[in-house]
């Protein structure tokens, strides 16, 4: 089983005693990537401001300003972000860090809770209060430094936030209660920022948002993700554009041909499509039919041959029966996901699904879930034997012990397949594209070796 940050966290001693040079601001950050993002917007604008920054440093000193950027997802994110907040409280109790900020979705959905349960924290914040931060440790929003961003991840590529909140009225989702209503960044702002990246080596360029595929319809009138992904994809330097978080109701199909026109678009769509039978469909308010959403995930793949395409989903929602499960496992298995993740449903406050029974089990959504995954496990491992020979484009991404370790432009960061390659056969520069034939395959590995 994969640890959660906090879990990782706890495993090591937080407190090891170091003496900056002068007071620092360590941020953490938890949750996805959108938080990710953010947090390198802050560490940004605090350097500017001629802070110390660092991000989740191993040793904390009694001066350091603590930053916790805050996950209010669902429960298992709530409670990890909360077990931060309290490690880093009770290391101010002792003396052994200076000031303790959390900011974040946790902060912005359940700021008079926190405060009244966790009292020594010195300010709470939500998603769209940077400037009051700023000014909470005695740094000013600086305008100039709109788009630099202090990058968490390697350089060489970059989460690359297009738009902020969501206007879809998914029953399950507490997303819009935490970070607001839709609201896109300008094709040309977004452009000049992708030029600062790539100036400073970023080759990969990774677009988030809640919602990809609504892009420009509140700047524009229009969704607009294929003009900006014609944009971005003129920008010199940049060599891999990834989308992530697409919505299947309305989707605009003009994107697939900008993924076949240009070669630096990567064939490769993260949509969530959460469940299949119809009667959740329509009580998750997800705008689409079970026939529907087959159509469009056979459209997809017919217009952009190759794509590999990744999805999401829920098990134990409400009212979910043996047979509407039965009918996504199908669904599943004929489908064959190239990447799929799976979560149980989580009974959130103040969603439209709240008002209804959680009446499945935590032990029958979990179940349900381990199912779905052990089909795609087979699902994975199958179409990874069927890449044995071929050869790949991989972008290397760090050395981990006796291995290179890449993607090919088939897989994300964090969440798919990796590419190992023997690090005493071969040599390669980190943030490096090299070519890879595949030698060997397991679920979710491929083994490889450089060639020219």
């Amino acid at each position: 089983m994969v640890q959660t940050r906090c879990e990782i966290m706890k495993t090591k001693e937080i407190y090891q005693p170091v003496k900056p040079a002068k007071q620092r601001v360590n941020v953490v950050t938890l949750g996805c990537s959108k938080n990710i993002y953010d947090s390198e917007i802050l560490m940004g604008q605090l350097k500017g401001n001629q802070f110390d920054v660092v991000h989740e440093a191993d040793k904390v000193g009694s001066d350091d300003i603590i930053v916790i950027n805050t996950c209010g997802f669902i429960d298992n994110a709530k409670q990890e972000s909360i077990d931060t907040i309290l490690q880093y409280s009770q290391l101010k109790e002792q003396g052994k860090v200076g000031k303790v900020i959390v900011t974040g979705c946790l902060s912005e959905r359940y700021k008079p809770e926190l405060e009244a349960e966790i009292t020594n924290i010195d300010a709470y914040f939500g998603t769209n209060d940077l400037q009051k931060l700023l000014r909470s440790v005695g740094a000013d929003y600086k305008h100039e430094l709109i788009g630099e961003r202090l990058l968490t991840t390697p350089s060489h590529f970059a989460y690359f936030k297009i738009a902020e909140g969501c206007n879809r009225p998914c029953s399950f989702c507490a997303i819009p209660l935490m970070r607001g209503k839709h609201l896109s960044q300008p094709v040309d702002q977004l452009v000049k920022d992708a030029q600062k990246l790539a100036k400073n080596g970023t080759k990969e360029l990774i677009l988030i948002a809640q919602d990809l595929t609504y892009y420009g319809l509140d700047l524009y009138g229009r969704r607009n993700l294929d003009e900006l992904l014609r944009r971005l994809s003129d920008v010199e330097g940049i060599e891999w554009i990834r989308l992530q978080y697409a919505y299947p109701s309305g989707f605009p199909m003009e994107i697939l041909d900008v993924m076949n026109e240009r070669a630096n678009i990567c064939k490769y769509l993260d949509m969530p499509l959460q469940h299949i039978s119809d009667n959740m469909l329509k009580s998750m308010r997800r705008g689409i039919t079970k026939q529907k959403t087959i159509d469009l995930v056979n459209t997809i793949r017919d217009k952009v041959p190759g794509i590999a395409m990744r999805t999401t989903l829920i098990t134990g929602y409400p009212g979910e029966t043996e047979q509407d499960f039965e009918e996504m496992q199908q669904w599943v298995e004929e489908t064959k996901f190239d990447r799929l993740g799976c979560f149980t449903y989580s009974h959130e406050e103040k969603t439209s699904a709240f008002s209804l029974i959680d009446d499945v089990p935590a032990e029958i959504k979990q179940d349900r879930a381990d199912a779905i995954m052990e089909i795609q496990q087979g699902i994975s491992f199958d179409k990874n034997q069927e890449k044995i020979g071929n050869t790949y484009k991989v972008l290397v991404d760090k050395k981990d012990g006796a291995y290179f370790v890449g993607r090919t432009e088939y897989d994300s960061p964090e969440v798919d397949n990796e590419v190992l390659i023997d690090a005493k056969t071969d040599y390669a520069t980190i943030g490096s594209f090299v070519n890879v034939k595949v030698d060997t395959a397991e679920d979710f590995d491929l083994y490889g070796h450089i060639v020219k």
